[in-house]
């Protein structure tokens, strides 16, 4: 029986509207269904709002998450994905299929740092595997209340590893929130599109995924 998966509409828009400073202009991001909510089921504190949209120009799928947040915690002792791990960050994942086999793994913190991997179920990782560079960049941006990290992935690329099935990509959207407990110790709050229903964090599982259908 197939689980019946939490849904977003990717507008289609006209071939990529330049801004220098950020993948797309505003008023293309505009035309985006805006995603907002997410939850954190493993903690009772609030979190800061979320903004997820996404296009996509038949060439390129873009993302941009905007987290209204500015108390940002980034891990700079090395550009390690050790580092990028234990960094403030917001992640995509996308899978071939509900067994997980593969998926891949965007986890981009708010500097652009990139950890991209290729993964199998149980939590195989293969850190050797990378997104190739020419099919993906990320930019981000700050202001006075918020960051933003976005994106664009070549669609030839999410074809190429087979994540585009009958105009959807299967995906997940999350965010890692760190914070300061005490000591110097940093917790993190596990923030999720779709609530995988488990008992402690877990974003690598079949339940965590919703589907992005790309619209004609």
């Amino acid at each position: 029986m197939h689980e019946i998966l939490k849904e977003y509409q990717v507008v289609l828009i006209e071939k990529k509207q330049i801004n220098n400073d950020l993948i797309l202009n505003s008023s293309a991001w505009e035309k985006a269904n805006c995603l907002t909510d997410f939850c954190s089921p493993w903690k009772n504190d609030s979190f800061s709002k979320i903004e997820f949209r996404a296009l996509h120009d038949l060439e390129n799928f873009y993302f941009n998450f905007r987290v209204f947040d500015t108390d940002i915690y980034i891990d700079q002792k090395d550009n390690s994905f050790l580092s990028i791990g234990n960094s403030d960050r917001v992640e995509l994942f996308f899978r071939t299929n509900e067994s997980l086999n593969p998926y891949y793994c965007l986890e981009m913190d708010t500097s652009g740092r990139i950890m991209d991997f290729k993964a199998l179920p149980e939590k195989n990782f293969d850190f050797n595997w990378k997104w190739p560079k020419k099919d993906i960049e990320v930019k981000t941006a700050k202001d006075e209340i918020s960051f933003i990290v976005e994106g664009q992935i070549s669609i030839q690329s999410l074809k190429d590893l087979n994540l585009i099935q009958n105009n959807t990509i299967e995906a997940g959207v999350f965010r890692a929130k760190f914070a300061l407990v005490e000591n110097l110790q940093y917790d993190a709050t596990w923030i999720s599109w779709v609530n995988p229903t488990t008992e402690t964090p877990n974003f690598h599982i079949a339940s965590s995924f919703g589907k992005f259908v790309l619209m004609k």
